[in-house]
């Protein structure tokens, strides 16, 4: 783990500036040097990650070699690559990425990292819209005493709240009662508005685990939540985006959260009461929706709040939280 560390930090700081590649006629490298200039294209049939670096967020790709350190490889083979995730997503070079992949295929080993070396950024870094769904799970609106809702129940966080796998949450001393909130959350990879329920999963660009962590004494201080909602790194994402294709239905996919190894939620996303589809839909008519902006899906029940006022054990400091979405990873982080 050691000397992955010291060489992924050595390619950080080099940009593998120094290194030539020779390119065989007729490689994979070489043809995707060749190729022209990818229109804007989502990414499709990846796994990614955002790598933490001091240079800011770094992207990664899981392969079956490793984590593919994508600067690293687009500057052994000189080719043109997205920095970050926000990069890949806000200017549609999901084609880049393709190229930069395959020409990696038949490269030096250095150019993968083990994921227990790497140290993880948020998935998404600066979002046009972070976009928030209420009481979407019919048993969590019947745990908390909430009717069905007519409509998606939307309110919002900012890019202030954004947190990593692996992160910490400094618990605010303004609040006492914190809760968790697994969800599933959906990365945009399409600009997207007014669109219909038949066309709204065709602008995902995939899917992530997430946790919309609340402070429920100030959530339910005034009639809008967002200041239950918005602290320094209220949402955690993480540790991959996969992208819509290796995913398939969202709206079948397992939630689980823990706390303290203890099983707090375990359900699925089938008891949506507004699937993603209707979700995407309704959100497209009242807001543009642009690449990299991000919704969370709502929670399942589960969460203390839901609980009677006695058996009410609000998160403290020192707990471990893990989350888990059927395909998309573990979302760990703990409370200071």
């Amino acid at each position: 783990m050691d000397s992955d560390r010291r060489t992924f930090m050595r390619t950080t700081a080099t940009g593998l500036a120094s290194s030539v590649a020779t390119l065989a006629p007729g490689s994979v490298a070489a043809q995707a040097a060749k190729a022209p200039p990818a229109a804007f294209e989502m990414p499709r049939n990846m796994t990614l990650l955002n790598m933490r670096t001091a240079a800011g967020p770094r992207l990664g790709v899981n392969q079956p070699r490793g984590v593919l350190d994508v600067a690293a490889a687009a500057a052994l083979y000189k080719l043109p690559a997205p920095v970050d995730t926000d990069d890949l997503l806000q200017h549609g070079k999901g084609g880049l990425l393709s190229r930069v992949v395959a020409a990696a295929a038949e490269g030096p080993a250095r150019l993968y990292l083990q994921e227990s070396a790497v140290l993880h950024a948020p998935l998404v870094t600066r979002p046009e819209k972070i976009i928030m769904m209420g009481f979407n799970y019919r048993r969590h609106a019947a745990e908390t005493g909430t009717p069905i809702p007519a409509n998606p129940i939307l309110f919002n966080k900012f890019n202030n709240s954004l947190n990593h796998h692996g992160g910490t949450i400094a618990l605010p001393s303004v609040a006492k009662h914190f809760d968790y909130e697994i969800e599933l959350v959906v990365v945009f990879g399409r600009q997207c508005h007014n669109v219909s329920e038949t066309e709204a999963l065709d602008y995902v660009a995939g899917y992530c685990t997430g946790n919309d962590f609340s402070a429920r004494d100030l959530q339910y201080l005034t009639t809008q939540f967002m200041i239950g909602k918005t602290f320094d790194g209220f949402a955690p994402l993480g540790p991959h985006l996969v992208t819509s294709d290796l995913v398939g239905d969202p709206n079948n996919l397992r939630l689980e959260c823990r706390v303290n190894g203890e099983q707090r939620q375990d359900w699925n996303t089938s008891d949506m009461i507004f699937n993603c589809r209707q979700m995407i839909s309704f959100a497209s008519r009242m807001m543009t929706i642009r690449p990299g902006d991000i919704l969370f899906t709502g929670t399942p029940h589960g969460v203390i709040f839901g609980k009677p006022k006695a058996e009410q054990v609000w998160l403290e400091a020192g707990d471990r939280v893990v989350c888990s979405v059927e395909k998309l990873g573990e979302l760990a982080f703990r409370l200071t």
